[in-house]
């Protein structure tokens, strides 16, 4: 994916969910409101009834007698004397009966004296005083009233809406998540591209030594003085052979670096399986002649395939077998078939595979730490090569240990 597409989509996303936050906390707020009006709305018509019962019928109010002072202050006009105890008795039934399930305080108006007089803490769970200090002003225009002071009531109401706000901090956390999730792609993919440049800067400057060590030993082997010399024409050999070698190793480094920015190129084919697996058979037989390769195909089996890849996918799995064999490599490369697809499996006599490791061989640079493994030239990309190309082929692989010694691979080809 290129930067600017994916610097727009991380934008779109972003945007995204910031709109979803806001939009989150105007609802929660919105919310808030509704709730406080649905409060005021039920304590007023508590008091209401508490004010009608203690007139005894005898007061017709003209007005609403309950005056909502301030957010959490009422003020309730009796036009009539009452009993403390009469007050408290109504208060409890009226604000169970319209769910005022929060802790208030009331207090008496003494006409007499001319001064407001503390009433009494009312706690939902336990009656207790208070040790907080809660303000009554007098009211001027009233002469029997008491009053009514809600202390807790922000706090009432942010628990009866505790859902909207766990709502807003689960989308908070999801924003922080998001974030942190982009920052670490982005960081992935600086880091991948880093890693990308240096193989390719480091191939490139091994590949220019290698060609001219290739090219002075070529001419070398072919001077007078080393054909007659066997031993010169021995260390020749070597020379070329390894540079050869080495230099398949940076093709194949070079190779992956470029596959992993863009997808393999494939040229699909019909692929007939037994005369094409016996030609890559006796090709690895004449450079090993202990190898023994037994191949039981059915002449008919054939699969839609890129002929390059396919074959550096049979020559890999049959070169692991031969490398890490400590015996004579004796190989089985057979086929069968299921209602799902093909099966072309590759049964070895090698030194097998860790249980541990199985699951992490097609890796890229994992390499099984093994004795054998230190004494094998390799990079560890060959069975991420295959794993790429048959992933790309929407193909499967699977490897698992035999139960005498060795390892069977198998390729999965669906119908």
């Amino acid at each position: 994916m290129k930067i600017k597409k994916l610097n727009i989509i991380i934008t779109l996303g972003f945007i995204a969910i910031i709109g979803i936050l806001i939009a989150q906390l105007l609802w929660a707020r919105q919310a808030y409101n509704l709730e406080d009006k649905k409060f005021n709305q039920k304590v007023n018509l508590a008091l209401s009834e508490v004010a009608e019962k203690l007139s005894g019928g005898k007061t017709s109010f003209t007005e609403n007698p309950v005056q909502n002072i301030a957010n959490d202050y009422y003020v309730v006009n009796t036009n009539n004397e009452f009993h403390p105890i009469v007050l408290e008795h109504y208060l409890r039934t009226e604000f169970n009966r319209f769910q005022v399930n929060t802790d208030y305080v009331y207090a008496l108006y003494n006409c007499h004296s001319d001064k407001m007089v503390y009433g009494k803490y009312m706690s939902k769970n336990q009656e207790s005083p208070s040790d907080k200090v809660i303000n009554f002003p007098k009211h001027k225009n009233l002469i029997y009233y008491f009053s009514i002071r809600f202390p807790d009531k922000t706090t009432y109401l942010i628990s009866s809406l505790r859902f909207w706000y766990l709502l807003t901090f689960a989308l908070i956390i999801i924003l922080l998540v998001y974030v942190y999730s982009i920052y670490t792609i982005i960081q992935q993919k600086k880091f991948s591209e880093l890693q990308r440049d240096f193989i390719n800067n480091m191939t490139h400057e091994f590949k220019t030594p290698l060609s001219s060590i290739l090219l002075a030993s070529e001419s070398l082997s072919k001077q007078d003085i080393v054909k007659e010399n066997s031993k010169l024409q021995t260390y020749t050999s070597i020379i070329i052979n390894q540079s050869y070698k080495l230099n398949n190793h940076i093709e194949k480094i070079l190779n992956i670096a470029k596959n992993d920015s863009s997808g393999l190129s494939l040229k699909p084919q019909k692929i007939i399986l037994l005369p094409f697996i016996e030609e890559i058979a006796d090709t690895l037989q004449q450079k090993n002649e202990n190898v023994v390769i037994h191949i039981d195909l059915d002449g008919n089996d054939s699969i839609m395939a890129d002929q390059f890849h396919f074959t550096n996918i049979i020559y890999n799995i049959l070169d692991n077998s031969i490398k890490y064999c400590e015996t004579k490599p004796e190989i089985i490369i057979s086929s069968y078939k299921d209602s799902k697809g093909l099966y072309l499996k590759f049964k070895d006599n090698g030194m097998g595979i860790p249980a541990k490791s199985i699951p992490h061989i097609f890796e890229k640079f994992y390499r099984v730490n093994t004795k054998k493994s230190e004494e094998i030239n390799g990079f560890g990309l060959g069975l991420f090569y295959v794993k790429k190309v048959v992933r790309q082929h929407n193909w499967k692989i699977s490897v698992e240990n035999n139960t005498d010694r060795g390892i069977t691979t198998t390729l999965f080809f669906p119908f």
